[in-house]
Formats: C-alpha cells, structure tokens, sequence
C-alpha cells in the first residue's frame, strides 16, 4: 500500500500583543489527501503439467497395468503352446516390440538382445522383464511410458494394421488382365473373364468355313 499525504500550512508568528510572549498558531489549514493504491496478488493459478508426447508428437495412451499384463500373458503364449503365460522369451519380446513399432531406427533387435541377456535368463517374469524395460529406455533415452503405452494398446499378437503395401501392389499387377501379352492374353475376353478350355487349346471348326474365312454367319443376311 503507498500513501500519499499533500499537507499545506499557514503559519502566522505570535502576535507580539499577548502577554505571555509564546508563539501562537493561528488560521492553519491542512489538507490532508491521502490515496490508498491497494494492489491484491491474485495467488498464481498452478499450471497443470502436460502430459508426454511421443516422437511423432502425440501423447501416448495412458498405460493400463491390467492391459500390460493381458499383453505379457498373450505374447507369453504366442507361438508356444505349452507356456504357462508368466515368462516371456526374447523372440516373443521382439515380435511384441515389433507389432509395438517400439523397435525402429532408435530401437533395434541388437539393443533387446544386450539388454535382455542382462539378467541372466532365457525367459522373464513380469518383474524381471518391467526391469529389462526400465533398462533398455533408461539407456536409449526413451520415456518409459512412452514404450509401455505401445505396447499395451498394440492388439493381439500377429494383428497388425493392415495397409497396402507393395505385395498387394505386386498382387494387383499380375492379376491385370489387360497387361498379359502373348498366348496368356488369349485366354481371356476384353472384360477379363476367362474363356475356360476355348483359351487353352485349339478347338477344331466344325462350321463348314475354311479356317480364317472373315464372314462367316453373314449369307442369309445378304440373300
């Protein structure tokens, strides 16, 4: 708070008139302005922390624990029948991270492999491998979380968002009728359909026609 006081006085000297000789003050005016500047700190509103992004610049998913779990017991499972679904092996690791797109550029199968064989065993439990991941994006620099939001919201093992690629270009080609040359090209009509055994041998004319004849069917129109 600041305060401003504006004081103004008129002071007149003791008449030399009165008897006891002391200075008197007579006709004081004061004026007394005083502003008060009240400057109220509003508390600062705390900001609320956002949340991680991944490298593609979008906040991963949040990691359920009860879907990572259903995610280690499946992939547990994947491609081993008799697994119990509490240990998971390297392969299936990497087929999981793979599904993820955990593994990539940054991420490779050489890095899975140093940092799994850490800890001395062929198969993890759930402890041991949520320690195997804490080392592996410790050491590349990658949020944890980030990993774990991967590869809990990534599907049932061998599902994988399909997009087609260069095998269903490939596919696509080879089946275009239009584009087959040669005898291949006979067996079939101008709509792509097949001609059945008329395309595949020479069937002999039994019409009468020397072979080649160009109007064949065209006399009883013209007589």
């Amino acid at each position: 708070m600041y305060t401003h006081v504006a004081v103004h006085r008129s002071h007149i000297m003791a008449d030399e008139s009165q008897p006891n000789g002391t200075d008197v003050v007579d006709n004081v005016s004061v004026e007394v302005a005083e502003l008060a500047l009240e400057q109220k700190e509003e508390p600062a509103t705390p900001k609320t922390p956002e949340p991680s992004t991944a490298a593609n610049g979008t906040a991963p998913k949040p990691v359920s624990c009860a879907a990572f779990k259903e995610q280690f017991k499946a992939f547990s499972k994947f491609g081993d029948t008799k697994s119990d679904g509490k240990h998971l092996t390297l392969s299936q690791s990497d087929k999981w991270m793979k599904q993820a797109k955990v593994i990539d550029k940054k991420i490779t199968t050489t890095d899975t492999g140093i940092h799994f064989k850490k800890l001395k065993s062929m198969k993890l439990t759930i402890d041991d491998y949520n320690k195997f991941l804490e080392d592996l994006a410790k050491t590349k620099k990658v949020e944890l979380e980030e990993i774990k939001s991967k590869m809990a919201n990534c599907g049932a093992p061998g599902v994988h968002n399909a997009t087609l690629g260069k095998a269903a270009d490939t596919v696509a080609r080879l089946t275009d009728t239009s584009k087959y040359t040669g005898s291949h090209k006979q067996r079939f009509d101008e709509t792509g359909k097949g001609k059945g055994i008329a395309g595949r041998k020479d069937m002999v004319d039994k019409s009468g026609y020397v072979s080649g004849y160009g109007h064949k069917n065209t006399y009883d129109k013209t007589h």
